[in-house]
């Protein structure tokens, strides 16, 4: 099953694990990368991914890092499907309360897998409105945590881009929230997403090690046995890269360096 109003993001840092993990991607929809091998990711991702795309007449887009492995790439059309007829607009895991070292905001999503509606959100999208949300007003959310079983922080706001999600919280957008747990004794690590108690992917985490960390890439190539993967296809997806974005955040570092020694002169004078 494909849909071309449907496409697939993912931001890239390693790219041999993208070579193979992409081959377990939903087929027959367009896929894009973010060349993260420049430092790019997380909110700064998220506001190019909206610059690339803007136009495309993408609908619905699946984000998923390259160290997500798909056991079921099918059933990601019918979480669209479902989304669809129940009026969701984005979709995840949880990132706190359900993966032992992910203790942060039940209410958000972690960004290694989501699936949203691109289409609503471009049709409302305001870089400068999504900035103003990194903040947690008590009380805001009555979601249901109940059933989680992990620790959790409802005031967190660990993450710079749960600002996007709290901007669609605000502006009366639905989340649907994905069941997720550690099955793997062996491995404390990997966590599974489950829809509908179905295996969906397992989430192996550290990207960036595989190939160079021998712990972390035999822990990963066990998943991709489970999955009886046969490295077979060459990924064609388009790819965008920013060219100025290491000059940008080194801009950024000397800057937040300078404002430290500010500070710190600050409080002396004060002292004085």
């Amino acid at each position: 099953m494909g849909d071309s109003n449907i496409a697939m993001l993912t931001t890239v840092i390693n790219k041999e694990l993208y070579q193979k993990s992409s081959q377990l991607f939903p087929k027959n929809i367009q896929k894009y990368v973010i060349d993260g091998t420049n430092g790019m990711h997380g909110l700064d991702s998220i506001f190019y991914m909206m610059q690339k795309l803007k136009g495309k007449s993408i609908e619905w887009l699946i984000m998923a890092d390259e160290d997500v492995l798909f056991e079921d790439p099918n059933m990601v059309f019918d979480i669209i499907q479902k989304m669809k007829s129940e009026n969701f607009t984005a979709c995840g895991i949880r990132d706190g309360g359900l993966i032992s070292h992910r203790v942060y905001n039940p209410y958000l999503m972690n960004t290694f897998f989501s699936i949203i509606n691109f289409k609503e959100i471009e049709a409302i999208w305001n870089t400068i409105e999504v900035t103003k949300n990194q903040f947690i007003a008590k009380n805001e959310f009555d979601d249901d945590l109940s059933h989680l079983k992990g620790n959790y922080d409802v005031s967190s706001i660990y993450e710079p881009y749960y600002c996007f999600y709290l901007w669609l919280r605000r502006n009366k957008k639905q989340f649907l929230f994905l069941d997720s747990n550690q099955p793997f004794q062996e491995d404390p690590i990997t966590n599974v997403v489950y829809f509908e108690e179905k295996v969906l992917l397992y989430h192996t985490w550290y990207a960036r090690s595989y190939g160079v960390n021998k712990k972390h890439t035999n822990r990963i190539n066990k998943i991709l046995k489970i999955l009886k993967f046969e490295n077979k296809i060459v990924p064609t997806p388009i790819v965008f890269k920013h060219k100025t974005f290491f000059i940008i955040q080194k801009v950024r570092k000397i800057n937040k360096r300078i404002m430290m020694r500010i500070q710190i002169v600050k409080k002396m004078i004060v002292k004085e």
